[in-house]
């Protein structure tokens, strides 16, 4: 793997990276009091747009409003909330062409994705199907920032890395989310989670919750 910079850009390739420093108490129960503070907050302010998407969602086919994506974090696994942005069929979708599968499997996200409904493309486009994961965060499963939500299926792409990403809970937004989301691949948002877990500080988490915004808004990479 890479290390990289702030900017987000490789540097010293091939050289080794450090262990992942640790947090002391009083930083971790800082980062936790700030996840969720800010975490209910944004639930009580932003609660007139959920409304308006739990009717939208449900207005569009009947289906269910929130979709549950069975991921692993610090403490296990858990269902992530996400507003539901795919056809009740999206599983038979997937299944039924095995070219649509073949790319899917390859990076766990597609590009013009069949699956997606109308009302979720739009959601999708300014990430706000994730908006649901703020109750995650209140319940302690996830963190406002931290390494991008796997399944465990993609536990195999982390390779030796894989007990350093469950070392911490994932993050609704990220270092991945501000320098590359969906226009880097798959390799390299391994690197930039490693990055994020290695060099933790609450200095780059405030960072990259004041990048988060500029980028949803600009909608760079989001499919």
């Amino acid at each position: 793997m890479n290390d990289f910079n702030q900017k987000g850009t490789a540097v010293t390739p091939g050289a080794p990276l450090p262990n992942r420093p640790s947090r002391s108490f009083w930083s971790a129960l800082l980062k936790r009091a700030l996840d969720l503070s800010l975490a209910t907050l944004g639930f009580i302010l932003l609660s007139p747009l959920f409304l308006a998407i739990c009717f939208l969602v449900k207005l569009q086919d009947g289906g269910i409003i929130f979709h549950r994506r069975r991921v692993v974090g610090a403490d296990g696994p858990f269902d992530a909330f996400k507003f539901r942005s795919m056809h009740p069929n999206a599983d038979e979708i997937l299944m039924a062409d095995a070219d649509l599968r073949e790319r899917f499997e390859k990076n766990y996200k597609l590009t013009r994705d069949p699956r997606v409904t109308a009302v979720g493309s739009i959601l999708r486009k300014y990430s706000l199907d994730e908006l649901p994961q703020l109750f995650n965060v209140i319940l302690g499963q996830m963190s406002l920032v931290g390494p991008r939500m796997i399944t465990s299926q993609e536990l195999d792409k982390y390779g030796e890395y894989a007990s350093l990403v469950l070392s911490v809970k994932p993050g609704i937004t990220g270092y991945w989310q501000v320098h590359g989301r969906q226009t880097v691949g798959y390799s390299r948002r391994v690197e930039m989670d490693v990055y994020y877990i290695q060099h933790w500080s609450m200095q780059l988490d405030l960072k990259i919750l004041l990048q988060t915004p500029w980028k949803v808004l600009k909608t760079e990479g989001a499919f």
